[in-house]
């Protein structure tokens, strides 16, 4: 509202909420700006309690009855932690997912830093320019059309991977069928899939770098190696922290690649957290006992980012 409005309270008199807004020219225009930094947060604040907290609350309530849609909710306690405690199926799931994370998480941050380097340290800057599309455009797929496609190159049989590496004398490699090779192959797809989003992040952080501190250590010099390793990684520190803190969340809830490139197999070789929250819910219609699983997984995601973040007191610099 105008400073001529507010000069007019006779239009108020009768409104106690616009008298409020108009009680003098100062506070009044602090007033209607409040109202309207709470108006332009207000969709988010709705979508986080009716998509976010409101499903957190309504597992957490649910964890405690058994339920499968047909029949009304049972109160159980904790009947789904006590058969959590002693599922072996869950905590293989847990080792599969934990192996991925740190596979995925510690492919995915080395080649985006490198990349990123490459990109930033990049004379040209059209072809720079092209190579940042090229890299963030994987992100834009959909998990499930990369995975099925991903599925196809990696296919034993018929797969365009195993015939490129006929002719180096390789035999047949099976990437989605053996135990010992298929969270490797996991790893790969989801990296290639997420790879330009983590790029960003550290091209992003390169970028705002102090151009004075790289060139003062340049004079004192400071060159390749040396200068990366004493003036850039503690410059790029905070960057570094919120891009591991990040993947390694969206990691801990792999669902996409091996749900559709494996159905979790072999045996139970790649089945994540996830699969088993949405196999006990979906597939075998307790809800219950999938909502344990989820406020299990949710507990480690919080321990996990905690621990992330106490570590960082000790490497992250904040200058």
């Amino acid at each position: 509202m105008s400073s001529k409005v507010i000069s007019q309270p006779g239009v108020y008199r009768r409104n106690p909420v616009a008298r409020w807004l108009a009680a003098d020219t100062m506070a009044g225009i602090k007033r209607q700006r409040m109202l309207l930094g709470y108006l332009f947060i207000a969709p988010t604040i709705i979508g986080l309690l009716v998509f976010v907290i409101g499903p957190m609350l309504g597992s957490f309530g649910l964890s405690f009855y058994k339920w499968n849609i047909f029949r009304p909710p049972e109160f159980i306690g904790l009947d789904n932690f006590e058969r959590l405690a002693g599922d072996t199926r869950v905590f293989v799931s847990f080792r599969n997912t934990f192996i991925l994370v740190v596979m995925t998480v510690v492919m995915l941050e080395s080649l985006a830093l490198a990349l990123a380097l490459a990109v930033y340290r990049m004379a040209n800057k059209a072809f720079a320019t092209f190579l940042r599309t090229a890299y963030f455009l994987p992100v834009l797929l959909s998990g499930a059309s990369v995975a099925v496609t991903l599925g196809y190159l990696f296919n034993k049989d018929f797969g365009v991977i195993n015939y490129y590496l006929g002719f180096l004398g390789i035999d047949n490699i099976p990437w989605l069928t053996s135990s010992d090779v298929v969270l490797f192959t996991i790893a790969l797809t989801t990296v290639w899939r997420n790879l330009g989003f983590t790029f960003i992040i550290y091209l992003g952080g390169l970028s705002s770098m102090p151009g004075e501190v790289l060139e003062a250590a340049e004079v004192d010099g400071a060159t390749g190696w040396r200068k990366f390793y004493r003036v850039i990684l503690p410059l790029l520190s905070p960057t570094i922290l919120f891009a591991v803190v990040t993947d390694v969340i969206k990691m801990l809830q792999f669902f996409d690649e091996p749900f559709i490139m494996t159905r979790g197999g072999p045996g139970d070789s790649s089945r994540t957290v996830v699969m088993m929250m949405y196999e006990s819910g979906f597939g075998n219609l307790d809800f219950g006992y999938g909502s344990a699983i989820a406020l299990l997984l949710f507990a480690v995601i919080m321990i996990v980012t905690g621990i992330q973040f106490y570590l960082s007191r000790r490497w992250v610099f904040y200058g």
